[in-house]
């Protein structure tokens, strides 16, 4: 029998058994486990993925933030779906979400109801992963989100100090799906749907899966297991032999990243044990289309109304902001965003965003004020390569740094005609870049790189600062920047000069707020002393700081672990133990010393 749900509770996909009854439903396809609270935004990863399968007509439910100490009731209440189970721990890695770079437990949890910090595990994924399949060892289990992604193959854990395999080895979840996956998600459903079994996927781009056995020394994995179309395969050093060796750990990784940033690459393989992880290569760059398909679902953008009266931080940041990319080719050293989201931008339609920018400003709380109009990096909208046959054969890590690619379309046009047409849209008062701007894309040491560059500038901070912009030099000492894959701290003085000379030239007052990180491999106490001496000449007095946390599948992580350049080989110094990292950190925050 049917039950009524309130028309506000019924625009949301199920969370329960009732809404699932409501709905009129019989069966579920695929129920979805996350360690976040369910917020139904196009911010939110097990949100997207709900959508983008109800988008193909198959049924969904999401069950956030499962109970996983009592009799497990949460994993049980929905049963089995008829294709499959997805797990993910949420937006962020469940470890950097618990803990401090210092390994404190942290106080809250932005993405659980009133901040409580004890409503997911340790490592959830893996926790999640291996109760559903104790729970329903004959359904699939899909696994995917940040915490997966970064782990799919070995990787250096910081919590424990000491690699582990790819998390399919420690799951036995059947298939991980690795960065942005709508179309490899909505790929397995319908093999599955098809009647193929979840064994046989293994051709699927952008998904990881565990094969039984190893592989003969020199010998192809071409069969069919494995991606054809004359796509080849690279044989990385096995999780055992990295464990014995830090060397051959570094030069995984160059692999790794290389691959991850080509347009065409290969299959990963990695023995573990006397198993085989298989990376299959990515799916290309989504076009304009894929995108927009993705963010114009009919998402409510509200938090699922179990959470009445109950504040979730993440998404009062989001809830009046709009995401225009997902990709980021900066290459920093420390970041995920290129081995999650990809290296190569992947831009919506201004129609698209602005519709979004005209259905936030008809939310009943929205103040005519847009918290952020950006992405991974603000300033790539609609940048890609001149010419896509040089961007299909390259490998580089990074296409700006140490220099803008030749072959890079860098022009800030398309990003000023929409943040334009966003300022005109009826009800808004101001449009914020909140995610910032990556400077070293507008000006060299010598100035502007062109009018455009400088006419941007200027807008920005005519029309889209709250009062501070924020930009990342990081550090101040060009060794520890070159560590870091970031340029000449240099840039950002000829920057801070351009800002000072327009705030002066109209009476703006606003604020230049840089951020800085310590204890970043290659850093020592030497050059935190020279970060505080230059800083505090400057008239600076940090507050957007951090202590280096070193995560999966970053260069920045190897070389925290090896103590090694995996590109160069050459040994880099590491503040390793609490008591080094403390007083690296402690340079920060000389005004508050009494």
């Amino acid at each position: 029998m049917k039950m009524s749900l309130s028309p506000r509770i019924s625009k949301f996909l199920p969370t329960s058994q009732k809404e699932v009854v409501a709905k009129g439903w019989d069966y579920l396809d695929v129920i979805l486990f996350s360690g976040d609270a369910y917020v139904d935004h196009p911010s939110f990863g097990a949100a997207v993925i709900g959508r983008v399968l109800e988008a193909q007509g198959y049924r969904v439910a999401i069950v956030p933030q499962p109970n996983w100490r009592d009799d497990l009731r949460d994993f049980k209440k929905l049963g089995a779906p008829r294709l499959f189970f997805g797990v993910t721990s949420g937006c962020m890695d469940s470890m950097v979400n618990h803990y401090t770079a210092n390994k404190r437990l942290r106080s809250n949890d932005a993405y659980t109801p009133d901040e409580r910090n004890d409503m997911r595990p340790d490592y959830a994924c893996y926790e999640y992963a291996k109760i559903v399949k104790q729970l329903f060892p004959e359904i699939p289990v899909v696994i995917g989100g940040i915490e997966a992604s970064l782990r799919r193959l070995t990787h250096y854990d910081y919590w424990q100090d000491k690699l582990r395999p790819g998390i399919l080895c420690e799951t036995n979840a059947d298939m991980l799906v690795y960065g942005m996956g709508e179309k490899s998600i909505v790929e397995i459903a319908k093999r599955l749907a098809a009647g193929d079994k979840i064994g046989e996927l293994t051709n699927i781009p952008q998904t990881v899966y565990l094969r039984k056995g190893t592989l003969p020394a020199g010998g192809s994995t071409r069969s069919a297991e494995v991606l054809t179309n004359g796509i080849g395969h690279i044989m990385l050093h096995s999780f055992e032999e990295c464990v014995k060796s830090k060397e051959k750990f570094a030069e995984n990784f160059v692999k790794v990243e290389e691959e991850s940033n080509k347009i065409q690459a290969q299959v990963l393989c990695e023995h573990v044990g006397q198993n085989t992880v298989m990376v299959n290569p990515p799916y290309p760059p989504m076009s304009e289309a894929e995108v927009d398909g993705s963010f114009d679902l009919p998402y409510t953008r509200m938090p699922h109304p179990r959470y009445k009266d109950k504040r979730i931080a993440a998404y009062e940041m989001v809830r009046h902001s709009v995401n225009i990319h997902r990709g980021c080719f900066g290459g920093c050293s420390f970041c995920t965003i290129s081995m999650h989201q990809g290296k190569h931008v992947a831009s919506r339609s201004e129609k698209s965003i602005l519709q979004e920018v005209k259905r936030t400003a008809q939310m009943p709380d929205f103040k005519g004020y847009l918290s952020d109009v950006g992405g991974p990096s603000a300033n790539m909208y609609k940048m890609q390569g001149k010419d896509a046959g040089v961007c299909r054969l390259c490998k580089r890590y990074s296409c700006v740094y140490p220099r803008i690619c030749k072959n890079l379309n860098n022009d800030v046009k398309p990003l000023m005609t929409l943040l334009q047409k966003v300022r005109g849209v009826e009800g808004i008062k101001k449009a914020f870049v909140g995610s910032g701007i990556r400077y070293d894309m507008l000006l060299n040491e010598q100035g502007f790189l062109n009018k455009e560059s400088e006419k941007y500038f200027s807008d920005m901070l005519r029309h889209h600062i709250s009062g501070r912009l924020k930009v990342a030099p990081e550090h101040t000492s060009d060794k520890v920047l070159v560590a870091m894959r970031k340029p000449s701290y240099k840039l950002f003085e000829k920057l801070k000069g351009l800002f000072d000379a327009q705030n002066r030239k109209e009476n703006l007052r606003l604020q230049l707020i840089p951020y800085f990180i310590s204890s970043h491999p290659g850093c020592t106490a030497e050059d935190m002393r020279q970060l505080l001496q230059v800083t505090k000449k400057q008239g600076f007095k940090l507050e957007q700081v951090q202590d280096f946390t070193p995560t999966p599948m970053t260069l920045s992580a190897v070389m925290y672990y090896t103590s090694i350049n995996p590109y160069t080989k050459e040994k880099i110094f590491v503040a390793r133990t609490r008591e080094q990292k403390q007083q690296q950190n402690s340079y920060f925050f000389w005004y508050k010393k009494s």
